[in-house]
């Protein structure tokens, strides 16, 4: 599984990366920021692309909207984990097509369950 993880918090990313690669054959791609993950979209084929929303340059719903309406990327899953609290995020967040809506701080196991979810990839136990 490939999962790109967009956000320009290195901390948030670190986190996200090492939680996420609790999965088995999980590959985990970084981004710093929107534009730096339009940078590296058409270099890989992703399974799941976790994004921030406030970022330098392009934010998280500027990414959500490119990636939903490009024919290459619009079947991949996509999470939003924000400290934006605001209903008005997370309603413009889903209706743009992200599949979940997160706040940070986030609940590993949360996240974990909602990737499976996701990605059908049932009771895989993590390492």
């Amino acid at each position: 599984m490939k999962v790109l993880v967009v956000d320009d918090s290195k901390a948030a990313r670190e986190l996200l990366c090492a939680t996420l690669e609790e999965l088995p054959d999980t590959e985990v791609t970084e981004a710093v920021s929107g534009f730096d993950a339009l940078k590296v979209l058409p270099r890989h084929q992703f399974d799941l692309i976790i994004t921030d929303i406030n970022m330098p340059d392009i934010n998280g719903l500027e990414l959500i909207n490119f990636v939903k309406k490009n024919p290459s990327y619009r079947d991949v899953p996509l999470f939003i984990l924000s400290s934006e609290n605001k209903e008005q995020d997370k309603q413009r967040g889903l209706a743009l097509g992200a599949a979940e809506y997160l706040t940070k701080p986030f609940e590993p196991p949360h996240l974990l369950e909602l990737v499976k979810r996701h990605l059908g990839l049932g009771d895989q136990q993590a390492v």
